[in-house]
């Protein structure tokens, strides 16, 4: 996981692919997990890679 100053939005198999997930697992923490770093736009699911980061940091990911 790397530092990106000045990124945008990543899709949602996207962000399965950089936290080396499925994007079946990734739908299912975002309907679970209401602390997850996801952002609707439109019908779409979109990520930022640092919130992503400081998500799986704090810990937040582990729990239920």
């Amino acid at each position: 996981m790397s530092d990106r100053k000045d990124e945008g939005y990543i899709s949602l198999e996207d962000a399965a692919k950089y936290l080396n997930i499925k994007p079946v697992t990734l739908r299912k923490w975002i309907r679970q997990k209401t602390d997850l770093p996801a952002h609707q736009i439109g019908r779409l699911w979109k990520f930022k890679c640092s919130e992503l980061d400081a998500w799986v940091n704090s810990g937040k990911s582990a729990t239920k």
